[in-house]
């Protein structure tokens, strides 16, 4: 989707800072840094509490983005910045009816890797589809941490989802501990390689990756930016080594972990940061609506 006039409302201005996206992405055609095509979404988790309360949410977040053009392929780059919603389940239809008529997709925040039958309490993949959705998260610390979701059922989401013709976001990211024993490299490398094993290099142009650094995810603690670009950087040889550099280039990697307007726009420097995956601050409409209003700083 194109965004190209003032993001917020004259009373908004001191809290948000707006600012116009066209200009930012004129600045940014034709540079290495954005060659990828910025992609921002926010994960709503189990929030909120009712349906009235989702539909706000969401229409004040459209109310912020002032002026937008016609919604923009994902692999058309140039002056594009990418936004999907991840609304609970029973939320996603009449959210997609308000969103969606301003360029914005809305995804699913899971799905079961089976196509129907006895297995109470899962959405399938055509489900979710029907519905609108364009995205599926795949393999969320939550849901590899409370749900037991291990690296081959995500492998089963991950193809289920490109079955369908949706594109999974997959996230990985190593915990507090394996991030004090100095291994975030090697759990990365083995998510990566376990979650997309099968997927073709032809299907990977469907696929986006979250960098999620457990320990950052609701604590308010964010990996420095330059940290964040080295883990992204890694990521990117890992794809080199299972595909080619070709893939290794074009797949955009998002970072996630407490996510705010006052430290996207240094996450949005790094040159491997191709958007982020936001929790917390996206259920606040003039946050998020800043976050996908990121400054360049290049």
């Amino acid at each position: 989707m194109k965004f190209t006039a003032s993001l917020l409302a004259a009373s908004l201005t001191s809290t948000v800072d707006a600012f116009s996206l066209k200009a930012a992405a004129n600045e940014r055609a034709g540079t290495e840094l954005f060659a990828r095509q910025p992609i921002m979404a926010g994960n709503w988790k189990m929030n909120p509490s009712t349906e009235a309360d989702a539909l706000n949410l969401a229409n004040g977040f459209v109310a912020l983005l002032h002026e937008m053009e016609d919604t923009c392929a994902m692999d058309d780059v140039e002056g594009c910045t990418e936004v999907v919603l991840f609304p609970p389940f029973p939320f996603i239809s009449k959210v997609k009816d308000v969103v969606g008529k301003a360029g914005i997709a809305v995804g699913s925040q899971q799905v079961y890797y089976e196509d129907k039958g006895a297995f109470t309490g899962s959405v399938s993949a055509s489900m979710v589809k029907s519905v609108g959705c364009e995205y599926v998260l795949c393999g969320h610390s939550e849901r590899r941490t409370l749900f037991s979701d291990d690296d081959v059922n995500i492998n089963a989401k991950v193809k289920k989802t490109l079955e369908f013709g949706m594109k999974p976001i997959l996230c990985i990211g190593e915990t507090k501990e394996e991030f004090d024993l100095g291994i975030t490299k090697e759990v990365c490398a083995m998510q990566v390689s376990k979650d997309l094993a099968g997927v073709s290099k032809e299907a990977m142009k469907n696929v986006v990756i979250a960098y999620e650094p457990v320990w950052a995810i609701g604590t308010g603690l964010v990996c420095d930016p330059d940290s964040a670009n080295k883990v992204h950087q890694f990521i990117r040889s890992v794809l080199e080594r299972m595909y080619d550099k070709e893939v290794a280039e074009n797949i955009r990697i998002q970072y996630g972990g407490s996510v705010t307007p006052e430290s996207v726009d240094g996450l949005m420097a790094m040159s491997d940061i191709d958007g982020c995956l936001v929790g917390g601050a996206s259920l606040f409409a003039d946050k998020f609506a800043r976050i996908v209003n990121f400054k360049q700083l290049v």
